[in-house]
């Protein structure tokens, strides 16, 4: 995971700078299409503006969802992402946090 000097550490134990990011590298080239004045809009937006401040990188990123418009998210995150049946995101995070321990589960 991320240190607090913007590096990760690799399988070797060497420290590798985590490349600077803008908004617009978490923004997937997908159409939103959610109801105009929707409030994911939103929180989508504030997500984007913020992932580049958290040092981490995009292929290690990972954002899971249920089901519903909110489950959208992950098409417009420029990250790996999925859907799960309704109520089992939390449980594919676990999965995958215990398998992949360096992805930074959203």
């Amino acid at each position: 995971m991320s240190e607090s000097n913007g590096s990760t550490a690799t399988a070797t134990g060497t420290a590798t700078a985590v490349p600077v990011t803008a908004r617009k590298d978490w923004t997937s080239d997908q159409e939103v299409r959610w109801c105009p004045g929707c409030g994911d809009y939103s929180i989508l937006a504030a997500v984007q503006m913020l992932m580049p401040d958290l040092g981490v990188r995009r292929e290690n990123t990972v954002f899971l969802s249920g089901i519903g418009c909110a489950a959208r998210f992950p098409y417009y995150m420029n990250t790996y992402g999925m859907h799960s049946i309704h109520g089992r995101a939390p449980a594919i995070a676990t999965g995958l946090a215990t398998r992949c321990p360096s992805a930074a589960t959203t």
